[in-house]
């Protein structure tokens, strides 16, 4: 018997820890055919110990091949001319991407056959396998990365009494049957590779950046620290109607709560961007990507109809009580706002969707800012201003000049920097962390 090797026939002359390769690969093309104890030239040189050899394979497929791929192999005991040789056939499998368990669902670890090699898969192409074999469903498909720790979800279930076991992760659909980290896993884990963008501006447009940034980890972490940055920039303003004081806030808090929780719950995360969250003097925008689910109109929207894109993160979402009805949302934000003289706004566009909520002082802090807008655009191309610069700025004497700085420090829209004939002035940054 003469063999040659092909894209369906593998020949091997002695058995070694790479074989595992060649089984993924041609569980994840077309299947085909390996030969241990043949060599390259197709003849059969034989194995002395051929039945050890046997069950090596074997224990190999159990330990080193996720997931279970022992259904589709057949091991066979071959003799020709008094020699032993092995015919391992492996059939093409049905759970799409097979992998090397120690390297996980990666190009290091997935394996296709190309020719007669046995090549790294792409991640498009791991990606591709696992829709074609999971379905369209981002939540349930297969999670690329699969070291994952949920922390962060652990302190949330304590925090409400609920117990986090392997069989909760299985209801939730963060756990598959076979124990494979779902994506849903990945995204509530503390691993998720989604991120929220925060950005400061000063004034309202982008051409004063004031600070930024990126919150990561867990959706729950992101959740709550997004959350935490916006209110400690939502300022509260105290008004009295006879000799009662009253405190508002730039920004009605349930307002807040519900544009974030409806940007990460809703947002399509088969994209790989950042959710954006811009903060302006006079408003607060969320972009989240994905838009509104296929068939669904902002008209419809806005009269309370709901589309769940992320099925299972919806009622993880309900089960923690942090939404309480679906298709609310919208609703909530526009209850906020009744009665104001500014009124939220929603966008929706193909691939993204974006909300703008006024801020409710934004009047009288625009007369503050046009007032202080030449100063601040002299940060625009550099990090600290003298007070020369502002008086160039303003065309006016070193009084002048003084007085503006002085006011702008005292409602905290600048700091001093030095002393003296170096005196300086920057932006003033509400957090040293950002």
């Amino acid at each position: 018997m003469k063999l040659f090797e092909s894209e369906t026939v593998e020949l091997k002359q002695v058995y070694t820890s790479d074989l595992k390769k060649e089984i993924v690969a041609f569980a994840n093309t077309n299947g085909g055919t390996i030969y241990i104890g043949v060599d390259d030239s197709g003849e059969i040189v034989g194995l002395d110990n051929a039945d050890f050899v046997m069950q090596q394979i074997s224990n190999s497929l159990r330990d080193s091949i996720r997931p279970d791929i022992s259904m589709f192999i057949n091991i066979e005991l071959m003799k020709e001319d008094s020699k032993f040789f092995i015919k391992l056939t492996v059939s093409q499998g049905t759970k799409k991407p097979y992998y090397l368990s120690d390297k996980g669902l990666k190009p290091t670890g997935v394996y296709i056959r190309s020719g007669t090699t046995s090549a790294p898969a792409s991640e498009d192409a791991i990606r591709m396998m696992i829709k074609m074999t999971d379905g369209d469903s981002f939540e349930a498909n297969r999670s690329l990365t699969q070291e994952l720790t949920f922390n962060t979800l652990n302190e949330e279930f304590k925090r409400r009494g609920l117990e986090f076991t392997e069989v909760q992760m299985k209801n939730l659909g963060i756990l598959s049957s076979d124990n494979i980290y779902t994506n849903m896993g990945l995204l509530v884990s503390d691993q998720c590779k989604h991120s929220i963008k925060f950005a400061i501006f000063q004034g309202t447009d982008k051409l004063v950046f004031k600070d930024r940034k990126e919150l990561g980890g867990s959706l729950f972490a992101q959740l709550a620290d997004a959350y935490k940055t916006i209110d400690f920039y939502n300022g509260t303003k105290a008004t009295f109607h006879d000799l009662l004081r009253t405190d508002e806030r730039d920004y009605p808090e349930d307002a807040v709560r519900e544009a974030l929780l409806n940007a990460i719950v809703h947002r399509d995360y088969s994209f790989s961007g950042s959710t954006f969250i811009n903060l302006y003097s006079d408003r607060l925008e969320i972009i989240s990507l994905g838009g509104l689910v296929s068939g669904l109109s902002l008209e419809a929207a806005m009269l309370g109809a709901s589309q769940t894109r992320n099925e299972k993160l919806a009622a993880l979402f309900y089960r923690m009580k942090l939404i309480e009805a679906y298709g609310a949302g919208i609703s909530k934000i526009l209850s906020c706002y009744k009665g104001l003289p500014v009124r939220p706004e929603f966008e929706n566009v193909e691939g993204a969707f974006k909300v703008v909520l006024p801020n409710i002082h934004a009047q009288a802090l625009r007369a503050e800012e046009e007032k202080y807008l030449p100063i601040l655009r002299l940060f625009e191309g550099q990090k600290e201003i003298a007070r020369s610069d502002v008086e160039e700025a303003l065309g006016s004497g070193m009084t002048h000049a003084i007085n503006m700085l002085k006011e702008m420090q005292e409602r905290g829209l600048i700091i001093k920097v030095g002393n003296g004939r170096l005196t300086r002035y920057a932006v003033k940054r509400k957090d040293s962390n950002i």
